[in-house]
């Protein structure tokens, strides 16, 4: 994994205005859902919506758009997570249950909780769990990670994984996890980022924007939802900016790994 803090800039804080603006929530991706502008207050209700909208379609829809290569991404990072026994783990947005099955896999001693915004896809991931026989070890709950309902320093570990740049404020997010995690918990995010590789970038952009709206439309009966994914996608900080925020939210030694040439990164840092 590369190491940001040989290659971050010492960080200044915003002026006055600015810093205030982000704690009313209008830093940049507080007003936009996708590419479009909205007022902060409406963004979580309409995440929210595309969620309930999609919910039981998501698992399908991912190996229809990433060819099935989104299970390689969260089967390494569920290794790096590494969850040993009697840990408490939290998944932030593992609503239908792909991130928790994977630890529990690694670690049928620890205890995940699940926490997602959005009702159905809980409702997805119990009705997968009880498909499975995983009758215990997992919990299941609606949240919203800028205000998780757990006490703080309870959590080994912090997952989420595809759902960071869902977030209406994130670094009030990244706040919030580093919370509820304990002294030498670790943070760990699975998110889309920015290639690296340009002609694999043109390639990427031309499939995202052209192909995965029609896809969504034809499988999801949704169009508009897969659009605002994509959007979202490019509106998310890059590697560098995200290990920045992390700095910015008190972790300690924020790292990623790019994935598939930077499609997808894994970023980790530790709560000291």
């Amino acid at each position: 994994m590369a190491d940001c803090r040989a290659r971050l800039p010492l960080a200044r804080p915003p002026p006055y205005g600015a810093a205030m603006a982000e704690q009313r929530g209008t830093g940049p991706e507080s007003r936009f859902f996708g590419f479009r502008e909205v007022d902060p207050e409406q963004k979580t209700p309409l995440v929210r919506g595309v969620f309930s909208s999609v919910a039981s379609s998501y698992d399908v829809m991912n190996d229809l758009m990433s060819g099935g290569i989104h299970r390689l991404w969260k089967n390494t990072f569920a290794d790096l997570v590494a969850p040993r026994p009697g840990e408490a783990l939290l998944d932030v947005a593992g609503g239908t249950g792909d991130i928790a099955f994977r630890l529990k896999e690694r670690a049928p001693g620890a205890h995940v909780t699940v926490c997602d915004l959005t009702e159905a896809m809980v409702r997805v991931g119990r009705d997968r769990a009880i498909d499975r026989n995983v009758l215990t070890g997992i919990d299941w709950s609606v949240g919203n990670a800028e205000d998780l309902p757990f006490p703080s320093r309870s959590m080994d570990a912090y997952t989420i994984a595809f759902g960071l740049r869902n977030v209406t404020r994130i670094d009030k997010a990244l706040a919030e996890a580093r919370r509820v995690l304990k002294p030498g918990g670790r943070f760990f995010c699975l998110e889309f980022s920015r290639v690296s590789i340009p002609v694999l970038a043109e390639m990427y952009d031309r499939y995202s924007f052209s192909v995965l709206p029609r896809l969504g439309q034809a499988v999801a009966g949704d169009a508009e939802s897969y659009q605002y994914l994509v959007e979202s996608i490019r509106k998310f900080p890059d590697q560098q900016a995200l290990c920045q925020r992390l700095t910015a939210a008190g972790f300690h030694r924020p790292r990623y790994r790019n994935l598939s040439g930077g499609i997808a990164a894994i970023h980790s840092a530790w709560r000291v």
